[in-house]
């Protein structure tokens, strides 16, 4: 059998029902086409932030291990410099690209990185022979920045602006029109054009991680016109609306009890009219931003099309986390004067909110509208948090046109395609330096008809800014710090208790505790370290 092509789309921050084919009401047709002819993935987990994230889908083992054991705009000084917290991909993990790329592949990125800007780190020293990269986990869409010194910056502003390399060389200067879904594409399709004038006729590995619809939100303004309107009726409506969406399609069950609204801000009604409109239009501007990444995607697909290779694509699309749902003036490792500035600096008038020179973000409101019926969102391990949007198109497998509730959890990634295409992990050395072997496992059997990958004893383990979970089969243990949470560990039965509603921890004492043993595994494997976190936390505003 020829070995597929694979072009694996990340989306940056988007909701679970954020897509047509996942309950949604934004125009998504590329991206839903895809969806309902392949492999809907209900239950697919991955981290609860970008680059803990990436780093697990690129090496197929725990973002711990693989050296961003917390995001590096975060790191605590406790944390800053042990083994597993370096805040870039690390030597002691091997990456998709590098082994692909030694078994023939070639191998292309552009779009967001967000694994570190150190010369081992960038995506040329981790095996792309092409790559256009956003290296920070954020940045203007449109290019813009403001007319200020780099130490006049809020901390937010400083850690997003603009950073991009083409083949591991710094960008001087963005392109005319800079949009970063178009611009992330046209780069793309370039390097497939290179290879045709190349005569090389490799199979290709391509990533394609989109910067959207991460904050700010930002898009074409005759796009934002579309949905005009469309989200008056505030985010509760939305949810509702999305729920009932979701049940229709199969995605969740009939009688599914949704986890209630978590949010410290007012409810839609206690808005003014002026906040109702300005939260209105944020919403129609992120639907947006979904809009034409998913135009964009459908440009890729056109291009395999036309040239007889999309029969022979493997695609797999995901988001890397839950919906974002942070007040990010509310966190003050954010500032200082993160509103000052961008009050002078920005213009968020209302009829300039989407464009290069607005920035805004939409809060946890419509983040819990997207991630319902699942608990909280980004930055959290509940499900709201880890359970992403996710589908698989591949004709050369079984299971296409269905919807799977199997547990999957990105780290699967690297070994589902290592074997199907024919390549070999190297195990525990790789280039003279010692590595770890992937935690993930591998889908082929699966796809192909088999059982499920993981049974009711496998054992899964998040932890990211203090928020701690463990997972072994329906069960589910969560520990959320005040004042997010409750400070204590709870117990939740994911089959009959999705929305992770009814806390059984007093109930079924001996079942938390095996949990918890499995935990303190966890954390000896891959690494963890456990301290007092001072607080707030990231997200401490729900």
């Amino acid at each position: 059998m020829s070995r597929p092509n694979i072009l694996l789309i990340v989306a940056d921050d988007l909701g679970f029902s954020d897509l047509g084919a996942f309950g949604g009401e934004i125009h998504t047709p590329h991206l839903d086409a895809l969806a309902t002819a392949g492999l809907r993935l209900t239950d697919f987990h991955t981290a609860s932030a970008c680059s803990p994230t990436r780093s697990m889908l690129m090496t197929g083992t725990d973002h711990h291990i693989a050296g961003i054991g917390t995001m590096a705009e975060k790191m605590p000084p406790e944390l800053a410099g042990q083994p597993g917290y370096e805040g870039y991909l690390n030597d002691r993990v091997v990456t998709l690209p590098e082994l692909l790329r030694d078994a023939g592949y070639a191998t292309l990125m552009s779009g967001k990185w967000h694994l570190g800007n150190t010369p081992t780190s960038r995506p040329g020293a981790r095996g792309f022979e092409r790559s256009f990269a956003l290296i920070p986990g954020a940045a203007n869409h449109y290019g813009f920045e403001p007319a200020l010194a780099p130490d006049q910056r809020p901390a937010l502003l400083r850690s997003t602006a603009g950073l991009y390399t083409e083949n591991d060389e710094l960008v001087k200067e963005l392109p005319e029109g800079f949009y970063s879904s178009d611009s992330f594409t046209d780069r793309l399709l370039d390097y497939f054009a290179e290879l045709e004038q190349d005569g090389d006729t490799r199979p290709f590995f391509a990533y394609l991680p989109f910067s959207a619809p991460h904050w700010p939100l930002q898009a074409p303004a005759d796009i934002v016109a579309k949905y005009r309107g469309r989200y008056d009726a505030g985010p509760a409506a939305l949810r509702e609306e999305r729920l009932a969406r979701l049940k229709q399609l199969g995605l969740i069950s009939a009688d599914v009890e949704p986890h209630p609204v978590t949010s410290r801000t007012r409810e839609w009604e206690a808005l003014s009219e002026d906040e109702r409109q300005r939260s209105a239009r944020a919403m129609e501007v992120y639907a947006a931003m979904v809009e034409r990444m998913d135009w964009n995607v459908g440009r890729v697909v056109d291009y395999l099309r036309a040239r007889g290779k999309f029969e022979d694509t493997l695609i797999l699309f995901l988001s890397d986390n839950g919906a974002e749902g942070s007040l990010l003036e509310a966190w003050p490792a954010f500032g200082p004067n993160l509103e000052q500035v961008i009050a002078e600096y920005y213009d968020n008038s209302l009829d300039n909110i989407g464009r290069g020179n607005s920035y805004v973000w939409y809060g946890p409101r419509w983040a819990q509208a997207a991630t319902a019926p699942s608990r909280l969102y980004k930055a959290f391990t509940s499900e709201g948090g880890i359970r992403v949007v996710s589908f698989l198109h591949y004709p050369g497998v079984a299971r296409q046109g269905q919807i799977s509730h199997e547990f999957g959890t990105v780290m699967d990634i690297l070994p589902t395609l290592l074997e199907l295409t024919g390549t070999a992990h190297p195990g525990q050395q790789y280039q003279g330096r010692e590595i770890t072997t992937p935690r993930g496992k591998s889908w082929l059997g699966w796809l192909q008809g088999q059982g499920p990958v993981h049974d009711e004893h496998t054992i899964t383990g998040w932890e990211l800014f203090g928020r701690k979970a463990i997972r072994q089969g329906q069960w589910k243990a969560v520990f959320i710090p005040a004042p997010s949470g409750p400070e204590t560990w709870q117990l939740y039965d994911l089959s009959n208790d999705p929305g992770e509603v009814h806390d059984l921890a007093q109930a079924q004492p001996e079942r938390l505790a095996g949990l918890l043993a499995h935990w303190q595994d966890y954390v000896r494997q891959t690494g963890v370290l456990e301290f007092d976190r001072p607080k707030p936390m990231f997200g401490d505003e729900a």
